[in-house]
């Protein structure tokens, strides 16, 4: 048996959003295309299978849903954690 893995990839954008957004979303060489242009960004990328079948569902520029909010600020949080920055408001206690 063989299996065909076709890769799939979205972008987020969060910033001064309410909620996170999607702003791009596709799978094969479109994937690689959002995947290869977040690299040269400097965008942090992570990988979550699952998260990426969600999230796919949602239309381009469509916020994401309350029930996937804990999962993103998952995401989220690891790539603040990374860049060395606190997120706008935070008070540590």
């Amino acid at each position: 048996m063989t299996y065909t893995f076709i890769r799939k990839a979205i972008a987020l954008e969060y910033g001064h959003n309410p909620a996170p957004i999607l702003t791009a979303k596709g799978e094969g060489e479109w994937a690689e295309a959002i995947i290869d242009e977040a690299k040269k960004q400097g965008v942090h990328i992570a990988e979550d299978p699952q998260l990426v079948a969600l999230l796919s569902q949602l239309e381009l520029k469509e916020e994401i849903p309350e029930n996937l909010y804990v999962a993103v600020a998952v995401v989220l949080s690891w790539v603040y954690w990374l860049k060395g920055i606190e997120p706008e408001g935070y008070r540590p206690k």
